[in-house]
């Protein structure tokens, strides 16, 4: 199962980047392959200062070794091999009016000291964070994930958008969201009702839909005139991605618990972001709209 994955992440991570550099038009993507210290490697690859992307990452990751006892105590074992693998990406454009894209693909292996598989699950999800929006543009990223999760049952997409919307919020910002959500699910593991197989082909469909589901975004939106106020209000939402990230996300915390490579850790954070004391856009503005917009809604049926 893990070398299915594997080969699954490479696959995608081609994909996806030949994709965004043709849309870009100009910045090509720089590949770093580089190796843990205690096991395992990855490739990063960086894309700046494009036509249209401002930075971005699409990383891939396959790390393995002794479980760091800090996450060791956390699942509550004790002598644990681990391999965790996947490929996560952030996407950070020029123009305001694309929106910031985030996706992570995941799945994780526990063994016994003698080497047996004693555990696994996967994990994964993708989520817009948009700085203006169309109510459509937001209909249609969510319409493309809930088209790759109906085919495994017409009740996952309801449950993982909730899932996504419970978890990108910065809960010191009054429960704050980060962005209009998408979809988010974890420990998935094999059972009686869904074998690895299953959750594989699960994971795949909603890897393939980013571009489906992304792509027509950023076409729409990247000759849309803006100007210096429209830079500023995308870096003010940006410092709450900065906050999101280095405070909530499970998967910064993990990779510094890991003795993950920082630079790729980090490279979700945006080039620019800013912050200012008490701010407050304009009442009825596209901005004080946005703020309405990243109350959990149904983005479905709009």
């Amino acid at each position: 199962m893990k070398n299915k994955f594997i080969t699954f992440i490479h696959d995608l991570q081609n994909e996806i980047c030949q994709a965004l550099e043709q849309i870009d038009g100009k910045a090509t993507f720089q590949e770093d392959v580089w190796e843990r210290p205690g096991g395992g490697g990855g490739r990063t690859r960086v894309i700046a200062d494009g036509n249209v992307f401002e930075k971005g990452g699409v990383n891939i990751s396959v790390v393995d070794g002794d479980l760091p006892p800090v996450m060791a105590e956390q699942f509550g074992v004790e002598n644990t091999q681990f391999m965790a693998c996947g490929i996560s990406l952030v996407i950070h454009p020029i123009n305001p009016f694309v929106p910031t894209v985030h996706a992570n693909f995941r799945y994780f292996e526990l063994y016994d000291q003698n080497g047996e598989l004693k555990d696994s699950w996967f994990g994964g999800g993708a989520d817009l964070t948009p700085y203006y929006l169309e109510e459509k543009d937001g209909s249609h990223f969510h319409r493309a994930f809930k088209d790759a999760c109906d085919p495994f049952g017409s009740e996952l997409y309801p449950m993982y958008k909730k899932k996504c919307d419970e978890y990108f919020v910065n809960k010191h910002r009054n429960n704050e969201a980060r962005g209009i959500g998408g979809i988010f699910y974890d420990y998935l593991r094999p059972d009686g009702e869904k074998n690895a197989e299953e959750l594989l082909a699960f994971s795949k469909a909603n890897g393939n839909a980013f571009l489906k589901a992304y792509l027509p975004l950023v076409e729409k939106n990247k000759n849309v005139v803006y100007d210096e106020s429209h830079r500023n209000w995308q870096a003010y939402r940006r410092g709450r991605y900065v906050e999101f990230n280095l405070i909530h996300d499970r998967g910064t915390l993990f990779g510094l618990k890991t003795g993950g490579r920082i630079e790729s850790i980090f490279m979700s954070l945006p080039p620019i972001a800013r912050w200012e004391y008490d701010f407050h856009p304009v009442s009825g503005s596209p901005e004080s709209q946005l703020l309405e917009w990243l109350k959990p809604r149904d983005w479905i049926n709009v």
